[in-house]
C-alpha cells in the first residue's frame, strides 16, 4: 500500500529537465563518468531530456560542474 502511494506521488511530481554535457568526461573520477553515462549523455554538447526525480537529481548534483541544466 505504501509503495503504491509513493509511486503515485513520484509520477505526479516528476517534471522534465534538459541536460547538456559542456565539459569532457575524460580524466574525471570513475563515479562521475558513471553518472554521465547513467544520465544518457554520450559526448560533449550532447543533450538529453530526463525525468526530474530524486535519483536523477542526485546524479545531476554530483556532476553539476560538467552540465548545463534547463527546465523543460
Amino acid at each position: 500500500m505504501a509503495t503504491a502511494k509513493k509511486a503515485t506521488q513520484k509520477a505526479a511530481s516528476a517534471g522534465k529537465v534538459k541536460l547538456t554535457l559542456v565539459k569532457s568526461k575524460f580524466g574525471r573520477l570513475a563515479s562521475h563518468k558513471a553518472c554521465v553515462s547513467g544520465l544518457g549523455l554520450r559526448r560533449m554538447h550532447h543533450s538529453v531530456v530526463v525525468a526530474d526525480t530524486p535519483e536523477n537529481r542526485g546524479m545531476i548534483n554530483r556532476i553539476a560542474y560538467m552540465l548545463r541544466v534547463e527546465s523543460v
